[in-house]
């Protein structure tokens, strides 16, 4: 399964007010952000580098591999959804992001409708993306 890469990214409205309730994290080696079936936690706002998101059968096979550009939010749909995480994000060394906690995050989403909105445009984009990748999938 292809999952579209940018369906991750936020605008950058967003992007600054997540930022002004974040933790930075710089990597000085690979690092596992969440893991698939992990409570979530928080999101993160990749800035720079490289962070590989991937997927795993039950079984342990890997479904899908995708590289996540500067200006995602990676674990947006388990903290949304407080459910685990679906994915497995490991930052690569060199990479620089910012950590929001669920409180953080949920006071921002609730004191500014606005920013709610983009919110949601960003999970819209990640379900077309998975969506699409399922339709050519099946078409295969």
């Amino acid at each position: 399964m292809k999952l579209d890469p940018s369906a991750f990214i936020a605008a950058p409205e967003l992007i600054q007010a997540l930022e002004k309730r974040s933790t930075a994290i710089s990597c000085g080696s690979d690092r596992v952000l969440f893991k698939q079936g992990d409570v979530p936690v928080g999101l993160y706002i990749l800035h720079e580098g490289v962070t590989t998101l991937s997927m795993a059968s039950p079984k342990g096979e890997q479904l899908m591999q995708i590289l996540a550009p500067a200006g995602s939010l990676l674990g947006l749909p388990g903290l949304i959804g407080n459910e685990p995480y679906t994915l497995t994000a490991v930052a690569r060394d060199g990479a620089r992001l910012a950590f929001v906690s669920r409180d953080e995050f949920t006071a921002l989403m609730q004191s500014d409708a606005r920013l709610a909105l983009k919110i949601l445009e960003v999970l819209a984009a990640e379900v077309r993306s998975a969506r699409h990748a399922l339709s050519n999938r099946d078409s295969r």
